[in-house]
């Protein structure tokens, strides 16, 4: 399944990342596009309908989150996850993507 970046931060952020955490982010992505709605954890979390958290674990932490549409993976906004809880403010920036996605 072809992956689409929603925004051009998301490729900032991936080119900001350390070459280890990058290549890491890019192989499971690539895993996300072979194994689609079949990946689950600890790489893929439903965070409500339509919304998923690609989890990518190593010395950072990041979550990127993705919804699929029309036959392809959309990756919605990305972070580095800091501390246990989600921020309101990644959430409503990914609920907004996804909105206008749908619009």
């Amino acid at each position: 399944m072809k992956v689409f970046y929603f925004h051009p931060d998301i490729k900032l952020f991936f080119n900001s990342l350390e070459d280890m955490v990058s290549a890491k982010v890019s192989s499971t992505i690539k895993l996300l596009s072979i194994e689609e709605y079949h990946l689950s954890m600890p790489y893929s979390k439903k965070i409500e309908k339509n919304l998923y958290e690609l989890r990518i674990s190593s010395f950072q932490n990041i979550r990127i989150f993705y919804t699929f549409y029309e036959d392809q993976i959309v990756l919605l906004h990305a972070i580095n996850k800091k501390t246990q809880k989600l921020k309101l403010k990644d959430l409503s920036t990914t609920r907004n993507r996804l909105k206008l996605l749908h619009s």
